[in-house]
């Protein structure tokens, strides 16, 4: 614990204790895990796995860690699925995971809805194949489907049209502001989970052109953004024909933006975007809308 101090760890009682459950009786294996947890390796590539949601979830050296603010997009892909399962006909909802990294977002979302009664059917999608051979360990459970590539060039065809809930988990940080994240992201995470281009939107943009097209009437798109961000992902929404809202969950330091598809029932609707705030409860119009770490403490 005193070396994990003097490291910088902010948590270091809990992530000691948690290094000794991991190394059990082997003290040279507890002396590698410290050692690399004070160079500065992420707590769960050492752990490998995450907790997010109550659950432990595997992740891998060289993957991206789900954060803990992501329960905000989880939180909301879970309504949408029930919704979508309430008007369905012929089954359960369609859940699709992109860019999903260790695949824990879309596990997350399944798993609520199965303590509903709603069997989702789940499919993740990653660029990265380290990725995807850990995201499927994770959908296993709830017989999620696994592919590996580009976008939505990484989905089956016969998905086209039927996506009622579109989790994207694109990166989203300007090339320029990943010099100023912590070392054990950027040293440790892959580039691609992180980068986004100039203004940080290249991949969005893509994953909001394209996703249209991957809807069900009615399903939507749901993914973070920076605050700076919000105008230009709100208006990309709204340019790819999706009605924009925004999500916040200030304590969690969350943002997220939702695009819905129409539904056959939207033409008698005026199209008021709605920015909610979480935590607080409040809800408010808003036409210009455009925790640290797992393993006890949320990982930010």
């Amino acid at each position: 614990m005193a070396r994990l101090r003097a490291a910088g760890c902010v948590f270091a009682e809990d992530e000691a204790a948690l290094l000794l459950e991991a190394a059990g009786d082997d003290t040279a294996a507890l002396e590698t895990l410290v050692a690399r947890r004070a160079a500065g390796e992420p707590l769960e590539h050492l752990l490998g796995w995450v907790e997010l949601d109550g659950e432990r979830w595997a992740v891998a050296p060289g993957v991206f860690v789900p954060r803990q603010r992501s329960l905000l997009l989880v939180a909301e892909a879970e309504a949408i699925g029930a919704a979508a399962h309430a008007r369905r006909a012929d089954g359960g909802p369609v859940l699709v995971d992109l860019c999903c990294g260790a695949g824990v977002l879309g596990a997350v979302v399944a798993r609520r809805l199965a303590r509903r009664g709603v069997r989702a059917a789940l499919h993740a999608a990653d660029v990265d194949p380290a990725a995807t051979a850990v995201a499927a360990r994770n959908v296993a459970p709830w017989a999620g489907s696994v592919t590996t590539g580009d976008l939505y060039a990484a989905l089956p065809a016969g998905l086209r049209g039927r996506v009622d809930v579109l989790l994207c988990h694109a990166p989203y940080v300007p090339t320029a502001a990943i010099a100023t994240m912590p070392p054990e992201a950027r040293e440790h995470e892959p580039r691609v989970a992180l980068d986004g281009g100039a203004d940080g939107l290249d991949v969005v943009r893509r994953a909001v052109a394209g996703a249209p097209g991957w809807l069900a009437p009615g399903g939507a798109l749901l993914f973070e953004v920076g605050e700076g961000q919000v105008a230009a992902a709100t208006a990309a929404v709204a340019a790819a024909g999706l009605a924009p809202r925004v999500l916040r969950d200030d304590e969690a330091g969350a943002l997220a933006v939702v695009g819905t598809a129409p539904a056959p029932d939207d033409a008698d609707r005026d199209g008021t975007d709605l920015e909610r705030t979480e935590g607080d409860g409040t809800e408010h119009t808003d036409g210009d809308a455009a925790g640290r770490r797992a393993g006890g403490a949320a990982r930010a």
